[in-house]
């Protein structure tokens, strides 16, 4: 309450007329603000960086708690809409607090925070991304480094150095058929199968996943692997699609008969509803990491860490159930099981130009409709 107040000036002359003297008022205003200070203190104290810090049975409480109040938690994710929805269903069910989330691209995630946050106007709580985006947000501050309870038991390869996203899941890159338009003992063994010309018109691929085509080629070796990927290209050209689900339900309903960079879990969710589809790796077997990243100054900050440790307990178990390959061993093994190799964030992005280029140039030019 301000001293500039009819109010205030009121409760000023009482002071005075009770403390009968200008030092005693002050000594005792003094006292009372001691008093204010030492019981405001944890509710004021309380922003991300120190509710990371609690611990058992209280950081649970203290955080439940908080969130409650405040309410919501804001998410920015490229997770596909039917996915959000269960996950956020769970969310509010068990704690009472509704999951505010805007959907869009990964790039799209990048581009509404970094606007927001050179205007001073950062709504957001909680991002889910793939690692490169989330590395970027690590390199524009915009991150919290994460401690959560399950943080053992996540696969370390899932959690960078600096600890400011954690892991959740990996998107391993699977080639995807169509099992009415592709035989199985036809699938191909390796990428110089795709040069065969019975394959021409019916291959796929995602129109961003130059991630992907840039760690094969340097496993394959950098000038045969391009060579490699102009002759598939050129001799029977590629189905460009943007976004992953789009390009597996194309393959579900034959109008991409094999698709090169599917995420596992989407074509095993339309197989257990009887679509016919499957999947299986071409070697050598890419992944790369998609994750969760709190934000440094996130407007529901209680809520915002309790939706973080959630995503790494309670979601693992559900993304688990879907299929997802998640990093939460204790939740799922199913990520040890293959021989993946990880894609190199920071080498992703420092090189980001020089594979785009390549890959817009050999692969989405020659793309076929």
């Amino acid at each position: 309450m301000s001293w500039m107040t009819p109010i205030g000036r009121f409760h000023r002359c009482a002071l005075f007329a009770r403390c009968g003297s200008r030092r005693q008022f002050f000594r005792e205003t003094l006292a009372a603000l001691a008093v204010l200070i030492v019981c405001a203190g944890p509710a004021l104290s309380q922003n991300v960086e120190d509710l990371c810090r609690l611990s058992g049975a209280e950081r649970t409480k203290v955080l439940a708690d908080g969130a409650r109040k405040e309410g919501t938690v804001t998410l920015y994710t490229s997770l596909a809409p039917e996915d959000v929805a269960i996950l956020s269903a769970a969310f509010e069910k068990e704690y009472g607090v509704k999951v505010v989330a805007w959907r869009g691209s990964g790039e799209n995630v990048i581009q509404r925070a970094d606007a927001e946050n050179r205007a001073g106007r950062l709504s957001v709580d909680v991002f889910e991304a793939g690692d490169r985006q989330l590395e970027v947000l690590h390199r524009l501050k915009i991150l919290q480094r994460i401690t959560a309870p399950t943080l053992p038991d996540i696969l370390p390869r899932a959690i960078p150095a600096h600890g400011e996203w954690v892991g959740t899941r990996l998107n391993a890159f699977a080639a995807a058929y169509n099992t009415d338009l592709v035989k199985k003992a036809e699938l191909p063994k390796s990428y110089e199968d795709l040069t065969d010309p019975k394959w021409k018109g019916r291959l796929g691929i995602e129109a961003e996943d130059y991630d992907w085509f840039q760690t094969v080629v340097e496993q394959l070796g950098e000038e045969k692997g391009l060579a490699l990927f102009k002759t598939i290209a050129q001799t029977n050209g590629l189905s460009v699609r943007k976004g992953h689900t789009l390009l597996t339900n194309l393959v579900a309903a034959g109008e991409v008969p094999l698709s090169l960079t599917n995420y596992p879990y989407k074509p095993e969710q339309l197989k257990r509803k009887g679509a016919p589809i499957d999947w299986f790796f071409i070697p050598p077997a890419i992944a790369r990491v998609n994750g969760i990243g709190l934000a440094r100054e996130a407007p529901h900050p209680h809520a915002a860490v309790l939706f973080v440790d959630f995503m790494l307990s309670e979601g693992q178990t559900i993304m688990a159930k879907r299929q997802f390959w998640v990093t939460n061993q204790k939740a799922s093994a199913i990520a040890s099981h293959y021989n993946l190799i990880i894609t190199d964030t920071n080498k992703m992005i420092d090189e980001n130009d020089k594979w785009q280029k390549l890959f817009n140039t050999i692969v989405v030019s020659q793309s076929r409709q």
